[in-house]
């Protein structure tokens, strides 16, 4: 006899299950600065400790634009890296802030922190790393160093 697995749902409370579109759509090339922002979380092992990051980069010139570390993959660290990104332009009429699926950027205070600045979300189709390459070529790039 055999017997599957039951498929367990992880939802984290606060998180939105509003599809929210792909709308870079591989598109990473940018004419002007704060145009398109890709952002994500990586982890590094740092003597024997895990150390989280949170960046973001502007795809014009691949400049991160803010950053914050974190012991801890914890929503802190990703709002007040948006925060802090958000916060050195007063123009982001356009803009589209493009990242994965993670938790953190379905929270409904990250996304209302976009909608109150009239930025764009804008992320990857499930499980596709590739939607959003530039960020993750930029954190391989910086591990191999």
């Amino acid at each position: 006899m055999l017997i599957r697995a039951k498929k367990r749902s992880w939802h984290v409370p606060g998180t939105s299950d509003a599809h929210v579109p792909n709308v870079l759509l591989r598109d990473f090339c940018a004419t002007a600065p704060n145009q398109k922002w890709a952002t994500d979380v990586t982890e590094f092992n740092v003597s024997g400790q895990k150390l989280y990051l949170s960046a973001c980069m502007d795809l014009y010139n691949g400049e991160i634009v803010a950053y914050r570390m974190a012991r801890r993959p914890v929503f802190e660290m990703v709002s007040s890296m948006l925060d802090a990104a958000l916060s050195r332009t007063n123009c982001v009429a356009g803009l589209i802030v493009h990242s994965d699926q993670g938790w953190h950027y379905k929270m409904q205070p990250y996304r209302a922190m976009l909608v109150r600045r009239g930025v764009m979300q804008s992320m990857s189709r499930k499980g596709n790393c590739f939607d959003n390459a530039a960020i993750e070529s930029f954190f391989g790039t910086l591990k191999a160093e």
